[in-house]
């Protein structure tokens, strides 16, 4: 275990424990006295203090968890502490089958998120149960990224308090509340009129089941919101929500360093870390081997990856490593380490019929060798995320983007001449702190310049804790920022619906996903990012995975519509339908006349 890890509380395995240099030690001996206290004395008034046990970055353990108080009668069995022994309870409390209930929330991480905890559950006992009455424990997987989303949960939480008081008061569920929202409002959380019995952060699903029985054996909340210098789940294989999908998000670092002035996410899921590139391809070869079709790399920043451990099969370091011309950071970044154009290159080598996305970027971290991969890879679809966030440079500073509006063109024009044919989505926020009317209409000016063909657009919306929150002060009244949005929204699908017009009466590849939930109506997706909708004919049978050629005869701002001819393979259909690739025949034109 790291010195820096964030489990050593909770974990607190002999083996362990059994480290000098481990500063927790005596907070996880401590551990079990506060659970032995809260066991023996819970006929204790109800008008005693409430004591809650929260592990953070911040204040924990405190001098009380080192300073353990000598109860009557208790003692400490030695023999808990043998090899996989948990100090502070028994093999009997783990799951013994009770069922999790489990309800996601917010970005495609939180999803992640929430297949790695179920892993780590049912490795502990516990069974997923799809039905809300008969589960023991019920998870919320909550996003702290913006107010509604925050208010969405408290709402629910709610009527989990009624189920528990009013419709079960006979065997009352324990609720416990996940992810970036668990991390940034801990406390409240755990006061809130006894609405949580169980919080936890990112980096601590590992102590889930831990907490659980420690949380059984009290009357008061418990909590394990302590980030990690180097957790990253590497060794834990996912469990899929949906085991029929042929797509899957493959979680390849977590945390961020960028530091943007309006964004919660460095402090709820703390800085940069990055699998071992070993541990990534072997994931993604079984994936292959399961009948995957398409996998999506995820990550807060995730072309900053940067692998710095022993690999004996992928040697290459530094391959990429310079940042996009014109930009800059707020940190100092490192030298050395597999980085993401050399991982995304592996990962295009191991199945030529399996498509291959990435997300979320930063434009920062765009140099030519990552081009040059997404060029030169046909199952490399061409779909960029390239969150804008303001077209406006005096905002954009504000933001602590580390770039201008002129240099966020200028890569855009760059990946353009690269890679003729790719298609960019992006992340737009209308009304940011001090924002006036001409740096608005530099935002629309530019989706208009630019063309994106995919874009998730937001009023402002302030967290606790950024940069901008201490700086700076929210002061573009609600109607105004309303207003800027619709345009925002107005402008992009304008555009789009201009641009999506090119493919009618093209032929195209599509992923076939199967028939959507309201209408049964087939649909799959494009290399580009599109979703499509099909008409089949009788004699075209299809399943999920099929990759089939298609007449594409309609569009709109936000999808296509096609009439599927054959089915086909990724490699076939690019065998005959070469890719555009003007800049590596440009490059091929050079070396021949050198």
């Amino acid at each position: 275990m790291s010195r820096r890890s964030a489990l050593c509380p909770i974990k607190a395995t002999a083996a362990a424990c059994s480290r000098k240099w481990c500063v927790k030690q005596a907070a996880c001996r401590s551990l079990v006295t506060t659970a032995a206290a809260y066991a023996n004395n819970s006929t204790q008034s109800t008008h005693s203090r409430t004591r809650h046990l929260v592990f953070n970055n911040r204040t924990g353990p405190s001098l009380q968890h080192f300073l353990a108080q000598p109860l009557p009668g208790a003692k400490i069995d030695a023999s808990m502490a043998a090899p996989e022994e948990l100090p502070y309870m028994t093999v009997s409390d783990w799951g013994q089958g009770r069922k999790y209930y489990v309800e996601v929330y917010g970005c495609q991480m939180n999803v992640n998120d929430t297949e790695i905890l179920m892993a780590v559950l049912n490795k502990a006992g516990y069974q997923r149960t799809m039905v809300l009455d008969d589960a023991d424990v019920i998870f919320l997987m909550t996003c702290a990224i913006r107010e509604k989303a925050e208010h969405r949960i408290w709402e629910r939480l709610s009527f989990l308090k009624s189920l528990k008081t009013k419709s079960r008061p006979d065997r009352a569920p324990m609720v416990g509340v996940l992810g970036c929202m668990a991390e940034r409002l801990k406390e409240r959380l755990l006061e809130s009129d006894k609405l949580v019995d169980v919080v936890c952060g990112p980096d601590a699903y590992r102590s889930l089941p831990r907490l659980l029985s420690l949380r059984s054996m009290s009357a008061d909340g418990v909590a394990n919101v302590m980030l990690s210098a180097d957790e990253t789940y590497a060794d834990i294989t996912p469990v899929r929500l949906d085991a029929n999908k042929i797509s899957v998000h493959l979680s390849i670092m977590r945390g961020c360093n960028n530091m943007c002035s309006f964004c919660i996410v460095p402090f709820t899921r703390g800085t940069e870390r990055s699998r071992s590139i070993d541990s990534i391809i072997s994931e993604v070869r079984k994936l292959s081997t399961q009948g995957i079709r398409e996998v999506t790399l995820l990550g807060q920043n995730v072309n900053s990856y940067r692998d710095t451990s022993q690999s004996d099969a992928y040697d290459t370091e530094g391959y990429g490593s310079e940042l996009s011309r014109g930009f800059n950071t707020i940190y100092r970044r490192k030298d050395g380490g597999r980085r993401f154009a050399e991982l995304l290159h592996r990962v295009a080598q191991v199945d030529p019929e399996m498509r291959i996305r990435f997300t979320s970027p930063h434009p920062k971290d765009f140099p030519d060798e990552l081009l040059h991969v997404i060029r030169d890879n046909p199952n490399v679809c061409r779909n960029i995320h390239l969150p804008l966030q303001s077209g406006s440079t005096s905002v954009l500073e504000r933001m602590r983007r580390g770039y201008s509006r002129e240099a966020f063109l200028a890569l855009v024009q760059h990946i353009r001449d690269t890679i003729p044919d790719i298609t960019f989505s992006t992340d737009v926020i209308a009304g940011f702190c001090g924002e006036t009317e001409v740096e608005h209409r530099d935002t629309v000016s530019a989706m208009e310049a630019v063309g994106f063909d995919m874009a998730f657009m937001f009023a402002y919306s302030m967290r606790e804790r950024t940069h901008a929150h201490r700086k700076y002060s929210d002061d573009v009244p609600q109607e105004i920022k309303s207003r800027r949005l619709t345009e925002i929204i107005e402008t992009f699908h304008a555009t789009a619906t201009q641009r999506n017009q090119r493919y009618v009466g093209t032929r195209g590849l599509v992923l076939y996903e199967g028939l959507t939930k309201k209408r049964g109506r087939p649909f799959g997706s494009d290399d580009y990012g599109h979703r499509v909708f099909l008409d089949v004919p009788s004699a075209v049978r299809l399943k999920p995975g099929d990759y089939v050629r298609v007449h594409i005869n309609a569009a709109s701002s936000a999808s296509l519509s096609a009439v599927a001819v054959e089915k086909t393979t990724l490699v076939q259909y690019y065998r005959g339908n070469p890719q555009i690739n003007v800049g590596k025949h440009q490059a091929a034109q050079s070396s021949t006349s050198n």
